[in-house]
């Protein structure tokens, strides 16, 4: 069902699960901000989990589709319209050849996914399918799409017309959003009050938040525990000699506004990391808008697990429901 872009929103991209393996070689995994939504969409039109949609941010596009299929929207909420005709969101929309599909303004979260029957199938670049435009792999070209674009997809599967994931299953940040973090392996580097009043004061994203990334602000300033300072770190106290990042970590230039690495963070750099959010909260941040009031709450890694395993029983839940 390919598709044409009439407009192409504020920021969409293809996305699938991203293309992990490669961020030794600074090339991140990339994939959708918001994983449980790519993949419900999916499994709503008859695609694999893990095929290839588009990802909208604040601004859904305008799709004109050139054959019959199947659409699905998730992730947050905004009316979507097809002709005009306002359409139930997380549920499988029939649609015909001419139609077009857009949308009205956001009302809650920030990303939506756009799944079509087939999935969309522009060539793949490292084995994925996602557009990382800092180095111009995947998605149409490596960049976001644009007008007069026309998005090849996939042979259609299975869907079933009017399917729906029940509400129960449709996971948002509250207000204030929780985010459980792990303390790392520079967590001694603070003091006892900064990591106490890290966990216990009310933290807002801030404008600077993207794919790669999202700093908070709000908090009160972190202070540090006196210490002979490496070679090769310089004099700011949140510098290290360079490390590695992992996925979620959570940086702190300057020990002042702490900043979520994301799905196309940088691999390594030289400022100490208080932790990292746990895998199971990050779709969450996807959902994020800017001003928005967090807090981060200490999690322990038998937690960190137990959130993982439960965050799978939702996915086969998901699968279930949609059987």
């Amino acid at each position: 069902m390919p598709l044409k872009v009439l407009k192409p929103g504020l920021l969409t991209t293809v996305q699938d699960l991203g293309r992990p393996g490669y961020f030794h070689l600074g090339i991140p995994m990339g994939g959708a901000m918001d994983r449980l939504s790519l993949r419900a969409a999916n499994l709503l039109v008859g695609n694999p989990e893990d095929a290839a949609a588009l990802e909208a941010v604040f601004l859904g596009p305008e799709l004109e589709f050139l054959s019959d299929g199947l659409v699905a929207v998730t992730g947050a909420d905004l009316p979507i319209l097809l002709d005009g005709e306002e359409q139930p969101g997380w549920t499988a929309i029939p649609v015909k050849a001419g139609q077009v599909l857009s949308f009205g303004y956001l009302r809650s979260g920030a990303r939506i996914v756009i799944a079509v029957s087939g999935g969309i199938a522009t060539e793949a670049a490292l084995g994925s399918r996602s557009t990382y435009a800092i180095g111009a792999l995947g998605g149409v070209d490596g960049r976001a799409i644009a007008a007069g674009d026309v998005i090849p997809t996939g042979e259609p599967g299975a869907g079933k017309p009017g399917a729906t994931v029940p509400e129960a299953l449709r996971r948002g940040p509250g207000s204030p959003a929780e985010l459980r973090v792990l303390p790392g392996l520079f967590w001694h580097w603070i003091t006892p009050d900064a990591q106490k009043h890290f966990f216990a004061d009310e933290w807002k994203v801030a404008p600077e938040a993207d794919r790669m990334g999202y700093r908070f602000k709000g908090g009160r300033p972190m202070e540090f525990e006196p210490r002979e300072r490496p070679f090769g770190a310089g004099s700011d106290p949140s510098n290290i000699v360079d490390g590695c990042y992992p996925y979620g970590s959570v940086q702190v230039p300057g020990g002042t506004e702490p900043i979520v690495l994301h799905r196309d963070a940088v691999s390594g750099g030289g400022y100490f990391m208080v932790g990292t959010v746990i895998s199971a909260d990050m779709d969450l941040i996807g959902q994020l808008q800017p001003h928005m009031p967090v807090r981060f709450v200490e999690a322990t890694m038998d937690g960190a697990l137990a959130a993982r395993a439960e965050r799978k029983a939702v996915v086969a839940r998901i699968r279930e429901a949609l059987a």
